[in-house]
């Protein structure tokens, strides 16, 4: 009985030794109980480090972070205020604004175009090229070579159509840009172009008024600030911000678009008729001092001003010339205003007359005439002319060549005017004292003569002449610009008989191809050796109706071959625009014939 019992407590006692681990198991044991211990403080550090850098990072340092970040993907652009228009009086629209847009590249990132082989699209620059080639009218090649490279922007076409730019940008190409932009342009191409000059690059004016006038136009610009994406693309729901732009002032001027070509048609077919190196119309409304055309022979299309462009300006502001003996009416109204003379005063006038050493002639030879004040005037003499200005002091004279506004800048608001010449009376010679009384030894611009005839026709009383009629701003609202101050140069009176003798160069004078069918017209004709050429200039100065002035009309054509006459070459000129010009104006006909003084005794 006791044997199987001590059997089964040896097999319990060596199951128990069994299972005890020997001394080298338990030394084991402990060693890796140790690196356990170990590896947790290792990761319970690293745990801490990570903990302590994330607190850092989202905590501490966080926020500059992260606008770094922003900073990094913000992009800031110029915004151009839109360029104010340019119209006519009568609202035509001589200059605008319209939205183009401006195609760049991006060359680091054409490569992640992946193109598109169901629809033989290539990847990279070739495929992007076979898709902007067409839209842009340009040569696959080519566009390639623009494409390929590190330049970060670069441009590929500019002012393109919105229509070409929406079919880009849908395409969604990678560093291909579809950048809004504010083109000028021109609808009636080269008409008042040298008024109204052009714009080049930034749409900075560089020429005539859109140069002068360059900071109310042009408007102020503003800036927008976005978030971009990794193409260059705004992100949507990203930071924006910026300044809107402010538009620039659009511009009303005087001028009217119809009588501005008809003036310069006209001067081109006469300098093309009569041979003519130049030649300039001006137009303008007495009353007001408005310019209702100013036209030179050539013009510039301000659409394609070409290379060379950039410096010219009107001539009809800038060049100067003798007005020969459109510049008699000065003397003939300081004469009568002065009381020297009246339209009747009879004068004895031969083709030569001396006056000490000095020896002046008429234009061609005549018989001895006998001419009042008012013939002195028709016929043009300018023998007859002296013997009336020696009834005045020189200084009289000076001081109303002065008055009429020789020797002074007008105040036209076109860049480069000249202030002519007109020599101090105390620098005149002995030959200087009289020629000026017949339109030598002075010079005048074409804006000038226009101008001593329009102080004429509105009653002897000046206004400046003067293109600027109004400015609208951006919000619509239209300021008239004042016209410049009056003032009187001669009375009512002597302006009167000053326009009746006037009438008599046109109906009975010189002047006679300047008449206008159904209109009284008072004018002048004239001709002047001009220096700078060694030819003459021709010229017809006037006004209609005579008996309620609407217009003058100022015709100059230099150096012309057929004929050196005013009365030849330039007075028909004068008929043709006159005429038009009235009809245009809803101008009513004289209704009362003139009565004219006597021309002889």
């Amino acid at each position: 009985m006791l044997a199987p019992v001590v059997r089964w407590a040896r097999r319990r006692l060596e199951r128990s030794l069994a299972a005890q681990p020997s001394p080298a198991e338990r030394v084991g044991e402990v060693g890796g109980r140790a690196r356990v211990a170990t590896l947790a403080v290792v990761l319970l550090v690293l745990v801490a480090v990570f903990a302590g850098r994330l607190v850092d990072v989202q905590v501490i340092h966080g926020p500059a972070i992260a606008q770094a970040a922003r900073d990094d993907r913000m992009s800031t652009i110029t915004v151009a205020g839109t360029r104010g228009s340019i119209t006519d009086s009568t609202g035509v629209v001589l200059a605008s604004s319209v939205p183009r847009y401006d195609i760049s590249v991006n060359q680091k990132l054409i490569s992640a175009n992946r193109g598109n082989t169901d629809e033989g699209v290539a990847p990279g620059a070739r495929g992007v090229a076979q898709l902007l080639a067409p839209l842009l009218g340009t040569d696959s090649d080519e566009l390639v070579a623009k494409l390929v490279g590190k330049a970060g922007y670069r441009y590929l076409a500019k002012g393109v159509e919105p229509k070409v730019a929406r079919e880009i940008a849908q395409m969604r190409l990678s560093g291909i840009n579809v950048e809004l932009v504010s083109v000028r342009v021109y609808p009636n191409g080269a008409l008042a172009g040298d008024i109204i000059g052009f714009t080049g690059s930034g749409s900075q004016g560089r020429q005539g008024l859109e140069s002068s006038l360059d900071d109310q136009l042009r408007g102020t610009a503003g800036t927008q600030v976005y978030e971009r994406g990794r193409t260059g693309q705004p992100i949507p729901g990203g930071y924006h911000s910026g300044q809107a732009a402010v538009d620039g002032r659009s511009l009303t001027l005087t001028i009217r678009a119809d009588l501005q070509w008809k003036a310069e048609d006209a001067i081109a077919e006469a300098v093309a008729a009569t041979g003519a190196s130049s030649g300039q119309i001006v137009i303008m409304d007495p009353n007001t001092g408005e310019i209702l055309a100013l036209a030179d022979d050539s013009t510039v299309d301000p659409n394609n001003p070409g290379p060379g462009a950039g410096g010219a300006l009107s001539s009809a502001v800038s060049d100067v010339f003798e007005p020969g003996s459109t510049g008699k009416v000065v003397t003939m109204a300081a004469a009568l205003e002065t009381g020297a003379v009246t339209p009747t005063t009879q004068f004895t006038v031969p083709d030569t007359y001396s006056v000490g050493r000095q020896t002046f002639h008429d234009s061609h030879p005549h018989a001895v005439q006998h001419l009042t004040t008012a013939g002195v005037l028709a016929e043009s003499s300018n023998t007859g002319t002296v013997q009336v200005g020696q009834r005045m002091s020189a200084q009289t004279e000076y001081e109303y060549l002065r008055k009429f506004g020789f020797g002074s800048r007008t105040g036209i608001e076109m860049p480069g005017e000249s202030a002519g010449i007109l020599h101090h009376v105390d620098d005149w010679d002995g030959r200087t004292r009289y020629n000026v009384l017949f339109g030598q030894g002075l010079a005048v611009t074409a804006v000038q003569a226009a101008s001593v005839y329009a102080t004429v026709a509105n009653g002897g009383v000046r206004i400046a002449p003067h293109l600027i009629k109004g400015w609208t701003e951006p919000d619509g609202t239209w300021t008239p610009v004042a016209p410049p101050a009056p003032a009187r140069v001669v009375s009512a009176l002597t302006a009167a008989q000053l326009g009746t003798m006037l009438e008599s160069v046109v109906d009975d004078g010189t002047g006679s191809s300047a008449a206008v069918p159904g209109y009284r017209v008072a004018g002048k004709t004239g001709t002047a050796q001009n220096l700078g050429t060694g030819g003459f200039t021709a010229s017809f100065v006037g006004f209609a109706p005579a008996d309620n002035p609407k217009i003058v009309v100022a015709v100059i054509l230099h150096d012309p071959h057929t004929s050196i006459y005013g009365g030849v070459v330039a007075a028909p000129v004068f008929s043709d625009v006159t005429a038009y010009s009235l009809t245009a104006l809803h101008a009513a006909p004289s209704g009362v014939e003139p009565t004219l003084y006597a021309t002889t005794w």
